[in-house]
């Protein structure tokens, strides 16, 4: 199978697909977002497509435990989705995690414009993760109006 440039495929995607959702913004401005895999940001735009892009980054929870799972795609693979993706599951507390990251995405020269959408995505990922402590809530500190009878 051929492979196809990014630009034309951005170009025929880009007004029309099943992963787009249009609302509108202030006033009557419209904003585009994508529910296509692997857009950290959730954007429609070219820089982050995860159907126009060779090179891709997904950041996921991995599952019961609490582990975040990385991954990028393989650029020999494009026409094998079976094995498309390099998955790596990361357990480690947030900064190995971040470290790591950062490491595969900008210093391995994979895709350094990405960089800071993936350690948001991961952030956010991270904070879901987090499970509320069950112990005694605190007291709320403003002054209680009492209500009188008459």
């Amino acid at each position: 199978m051929a492979t196809v440039a990014g630009q034309l495929i951005w170009e025929m995607v880009k007004k029309n697909n099943s992963f787009l959702v249009k609302e509108f913004g202030n006033g009557t401005a419209k904003v585009q977002f994508s529910k296509e895999p692997n857009n950290l940001y959730n954007l429609n735009s070219y820089k982050h497509s995860g159907l126009a892009n060779k090179k891709t980054v997904t950041i996921q929870p991995g599952g019961k435990d609490n582990s975040v799972v990385l991954a990028t795609t393989k650029t020999k693979k494009q026409s094998k989705p079976a094995t498309l993706l390099n998955k790596s599951i990361m357990k480690k507390e947030f900064r190995r995690m971040a470290k790591a990251v950062s490491n595969q995405v900008a210093d391995n020269y994979y895709r350094p414009d990405l960089k800071k959408a993936a350690l948001a995505r991961l952030s956010a990922v991270h904070r879901s993760l987090k499970v509320a402590k069950s112990g005694v809530k605190k007291r709320n500190r403003q002054g209680v109006k009492i209500r009188g009878r008459k």
